[in-house]
């Protein structure tokens, strides 16, 4: 199994198996052509005011990182999150985000999850 976030921006490679988006909003400027999505489950995605207050500079990475892990906790959120392990146990999945520091977004909180 392997887990790995990249931009959605970078081309498609043969090594990123299923490719899962993990924003909210579809990426500016990119054809759904072009950025191969075989899947998009919103509920995984941070709540609006999560985004906001985390893009606004009010508080760290890590506090970030465990706001949105509760949010993971509701139900749907949850099940999307399972979801997305039967894919990884499957084969390989790559997270894609349009963030411009994947590193410090979402998407790795995502993968640190999935790869338990």
């Amino acid at each position: 199994m392997s887990v790995r976030v990249r931009r959605v921006h970078d081309p498609a490679e043969p090594e990123d198996g299923v490719r899962v988006l993990v924003d909210r909003l579809w990426p500016r400027g990119l054809t759904k052509e072009a950025a191969r999505v075989d899947e998009w489950p919103k509920a995984l995605t941070p709540s609006t005011e999560l985004r906001r207050w985390y893009h606004a500079g009010e508080g760290s990475y890590e506090e970030f990182a465990e706001r949105y892990e509760a949010e993971l906790a509701a139900e749907e959120a949850a099940e999307a999150l399972d979801d997305v392990r039967e894919l990884a146990r499957k084969g390989d999945v790559t997270l894609l985000t349009a963030s411009k520091t994947p590193q410090e977004s979402h998407a790795t909180v995502l993968a640190r999850l999935l790869r338990g």
